[in-house]
């Protein structure tokens, strides 16, 4: 028994870790889009086809 419970710690502990990473790598896209939206946007004047 305790060895399943040693893998059900190490599991958990490793989905928590990668819970925080896509949790921050989603983050830091999404304010990567909203920035670039936001510069598209300001420059759309400047835009010539």
């Amino acid at each position: 028994m305790e060895k399943i419970y040693k893998t059900m710690r190490n599991t958990g502990a490793a989905c928590v870790a990668v819970g925080i990473v896509v949790a921050s790598v989603g983050l830091a896209a999404g304010i990567v889009a909203i920035v670039s939206g936001a510069v598209l946007l300001k420059r759309k004047t400047e835009i010539t086809f």
